[in-house]
């Protein structure tokens, strides 16, 4: 469904080419990152309790009834107990875990999914370790003419949860890791004509999960020094370091966060390659088999998306920082015991780089912080048994007889 659209615009970042209105995850002429540009001069902020109501206009979304109705701000908590032990006065958490699907990654598809729609899209391939299939998942029926193919790799099988319909197709890549199951993603779709999504580079994913950053603003009534947050492809950072500048556009935010992107250390290509002062991933930070308990960061290739978040980070003067296991278990436990939030590890790992950053001396006592706290445990009530198993067979994906 293509619609004439003076709403915004997308460009590619490097060679500032407008691109068309069909949907494509990277610039038509360069193949590099492509973004949505609105005018601020005519956004105007809705007075709703729903952020896709309240941000409407900073949206890429042209039909409104295709966003969620009955949404709402996630809470913004003032984490004194947490801070007073940290030495940090002003320290905040941004309560993901209280969205439909239990993390951050709703408010992805409830952008990316009407995105998609809107540029032509009826049907997709996507690769996931659980969290934002689930929540596509959820939000897809909203779309009825839409359709998804979710490949997974067996390890993350039970961490996509779902009630099985005619929108959905899940494949099982046997002894695959997520990286090649976002491969097998994309080579699915180009035999069998349809999108392939590109995760991080499907601009409407990571205009989702800016919205966090508007309420987190509004909510606090200023600016955050520091934004923290556990990562894989880090996408939702980068699109809240874009929300950060279209505040400031619009003149409810005076300066941008730095910002702190933190890895368990058993999967951290990110750390490795900042570390070692890279402009690039190398073979030598790439992690071939990940493993490790914040299951939902476990991305051993970031190659295509670690030259841009690069250059964000080192532009807001923040860092990459990976965490021990035990220090991640140690900062899930203390956020529960003192804030009295049940997060998973991958939300836990954010809050474990945080107290790294702040041994470190990265974070002065009085700096305002806003750590996302991306998401909880889902109970896994709804694992799907229709899916359809694939095995390796002489380098070539094939489904299981």
């Amino acid at each position: 469904m293509l619609s004439t659209n003076s709403k915004f615009k997308v460009q590619c970042v490097k060679c500032n080419l407008v691109q068309s209105q069909a949907y494509s995850p990277t610039c038509q002429s360069c193949d590099a990152l492509t973004e949505a540009y609105f005018d601020t001069g005519n956004v105007r902020l809705v007075d709703s309790d729903n952020p896709y109501e309240r941000y409407f206009d900073l949206i890429p979304v042209l039909d409104r009834d295709l966003l969620p109705k009955d949404a709402a701000f996630s809470p913004l908590v003032h984490a004194t107990e947490l801070g007073a032990t940290l030495g940090l006065k002003n320290l905040y958490l941004k309560n993901e875990t209280a969205l439909p699907t239990g993390t951050t990654k709703y408010r992805m598809a409830a952008v990316s999914l009407p995105y998609l729609f809107e540029s032509g899209v009826t049907e997709f391939c996507t690769s996931s370790t659980g969290n934002s299939s689930s929540a596509y998942a959820h939000l897809i029926r909203n779309i009825p003419d839409l359709n998804m193919r979710i490949f997974t790799g067996d390890a993350f099988r039970n961490r996509v949860n779902y009630e099985s319909g005619a929108q959905i197709a899940h494949y099982i890549c046997h002894r695959a890791s997520f990286a090649e199951a976002f491969v097998v993603a994309a080579q699915f779709a180009e035999r069998g004509g349809y999108t392939s999504e590109r995760g991080f580079f499907n601009l409407g994913r990571r205009e989702g999960l800016k919205l966090s950053w508007y309420e987190a603003v509004e909510q606090a009534g200023f600016s955050f020094d520091w934004y923290v947050q556990a990562v894989s492809s880090a996408m939702g950072v980068y699109g809240v370091y874009k929300a950060a500048k279209e505040l400031m556009q619009l003149g409810i935010a005076n300066h941008l966060p730095r910002l702190l992107c933190a890895q368990q250390s058993s999967c951290s290509p990110l750390v490795s390659a900042w570390e070692a002062g890279s402009q690039t991933i190398q073979p030598e930070h790439i992690v071939a088999d990940p493993s490790g308990i914040a299951m939902a960061i476990l991305r051993g290739d970031p190659t295509r998306v670690y030259p841009y978040m690069r250059e964000i980070v080192s532009e807001s003067g923040g860092s990459f920082l990976a965490a021990s296991e035990q220090e991640i278990r140690d900062a899930r436990k203390a956020v529960l015991e003192l804030e009295g939030i049940d997060i998973c590890f991958s939300a836990a790992t954010a809050v474990a780089g945080l107290i790294r950053a702040v041994g470190r001396g990265q974070v002065a006592s009085d700096d305002r912080i806003l750590i996302n706290l991306t998401g909880s445990d889902r109970v896994y009530d709804s694992v799907p048994q229709d899916v359809i198993h694939l095995d390796k067979v002489d380098g070539e994906w094939v489904e299981r007889a």
